[in-house]
């Protein structure tokens, strides 16, 4: 995968086409989980999903993520640009619900008329490689706090969109079991964050 990533950087389209085939279903099941209770009026996961790989690509034809060197590390970052556009968007339905909608169509309006460019251009929609480094080194640091394979696994999975039911049948436990070690890696997330 590193190979395909470092064609990617120079304008390779079969790259970009490679990383599509191998990560776009189970993005498209993280922005699932990324949008539970979201409004799905505007768009949905498979949308949000088309949308992260955009502005990957885009960013990293530009060359705006030099340390990408390996899959977890593009994994990670693409969970990364995810849940920060499901997060832009939570934010703008909300936003138009108080404002009667009128504050997205008015800063689209004005994006039209050359003075800005709408939402997307206050709240951006593509991390900053500083903050992609920080969300990977946080991500590093909460999976080595387990201190526990099976649970390190178990919160990845989790992390990587799949469904207790999945990752029951992948890891050939009970859920019953997936969901005692989901709350005791919630504890041990808790206890570290307290600390």
């Amino acid at each position: 995968m590193s190979l395909w990533i470092g064609r990617l950087t120079e304008g390779d389209p079969a790259a970009a086409e490679k990383i599509w085939q191998r990560y776009y279903e189970r993005l498209v099941r993280f922005a699932r989980h990324e949008l539970a209770g979201a409004n799905r009026r505007a768009s949905d996961e498979e949308d949000l999903a088309q949308s992260v790989f955009g502005s990957f690509f885009q960013a990293a034809s530009a060359g705006r993520f030099p340390k990408l060197n390996d899959r977890d590390a593009l994994w990670r970052l693409l969970l990364v640009i995810t849940s920060r556009k499901a997060a832009s968007r939570a934010r703008r339905d909300l936003a138009l619900k108080r404002a009667g909608e009128v504050g997205e169509s008015a800063l689209v309006q004005a994006g039209m008329n050359g003075v800005g460019g709408g939402i997307e251009q206050v709240l951006g929609t593509t991390p900053t490689p500083e903050f992609a480094a920080l969300a990977e080194e946080q991500c590093q640091r909460l999976l080595e706090v387990l201190g526990d394979d099976m649970l390190r696994r178990i919160a990845e999975l989790r992390l990587e969109g799949y469904t207790v039911d999945e990752i029951s049948d992948r890891l050939g436990r009970a859920p019953g079991t997936i969901h005692r070690k989901l709350a005791r890696i919630r504890e041990i997330w808790q206890e570290h964050a307290e600390a």
